[in-house]
């Protein structure tokens, strides 16, 4: 005959075992309220650790192949939200209504300002911030560069175009929507100097013959994943999955697809 403490356990136990399911959905509920989880991604001819492009089958990025990961995980099918920039995906975080919003989830540069909208996991990419000058420029450092007259850009509403504004005094940054609009530009000597990450500049020097990539970094910027404000049960998940990622090859492995297998993954 069971005695009352082993029926009080069971009691736990099958407790428990009940609320696991709607633990699960609830998640759900949060993370994919439309039934599929919907990544942001922005995209350029870039590529990188945070940027995605766009390929015949579809997309191919790191921010892809990990938000196709974490849908199988979860059991939805997987939608890409597709933006110019990360701007303009901070800039959605708060539209649309406040229990589906416009995206689910997103992997891009974090500072204080998107932390007021937005909720960031783990860090996955640290990158040094610096400019690219066009070809024939006089300017070989910042103090060169930092002069009245001299026409530097930068991807709009940015955490690198806010670092630049912050880092020159006498030369004008001025924002444009999309990586390929500045690269245009750059290319036919219509601005100076671009300001972005060292290793996607270092790849945009090899298509343009005769611009410089500046020696000196203004700037660390950090990349991470993020949901939208007030998603507890999403962000815990998504923590949990990009330290899982770390460790289990699945970031590596993702960083290798899309032409990073000289970068080092670097966590805080």
């Amino acid at each position: 005959m069971p005695t009352p403490l082993r029926s009080a356990c069971a009691g736990l136990v099958l407790a428990a075992v009940l609320a696991m399911p709607a633990l699960a959905d609830g998640l759900k509920d949060e993370i994919a309220p439309t039934g599929k989880l919907r990544v942001a991604i922005a995209i350029s001819q870039a590529g990188g650790a945070f940027w995605s492009t766009k390929t015949e089958a579809g997309y191919a990025g790191v921010p892809v192949d990990l938000g196709r990961e974490m849908a199988a995980q979860l059991g939805v099918p997987v939608e890409y939200v597709v933006h110019q920039n990360s701007g303009q995906i901070t800039d959605a975080a708060s539209k649309g209504t406040l229990e589906k919003g416009a995206w689910d989830v997103t992997w891009l540069p974090k500072d204080p300002e998107r932390e007021t909208k937005m909720m960031f996991g783990p860090i996955y990419e640290v990158a040094d911030a610096t400019y690219i000058v066009k070809a024939g420029s006089n300017v070989t450092n910042f103090a060169t560069l930092d002069q009245p007259g001299i026409k530097v850009a930068a991807v709009n509403a940015t955490t690198t175009m806010r670092g630049a504004v912050a880092h020159l005094k006498n030369a004008h940054v001025t924002g444009y929507q999309t990586y390929d609009e500045i690269f245009g530009l750059l290319k036919n000597g219509e601005v100076d100097a671009f300001a972005l990450s060292r290793d996607q500049l270092n790849k945009l020097a090899q298509k343009l013959p005769g611009t410089r990539v500046l020696d000196e970094t203004f700037k660390k910027t950090v990349t991470a994943v993020a949901v939208p404000l007030g998603h507890q049960e999403s962000l815990a998940f998504v923590a949990k999955f990009m330290n899982e990622a770390v460790t289990n090859g699945t970031l590596r492995k993702a960083y290798d697809n899309n032409g990073l297998k000289d970068s080092p993954i670097r966590t805080e």
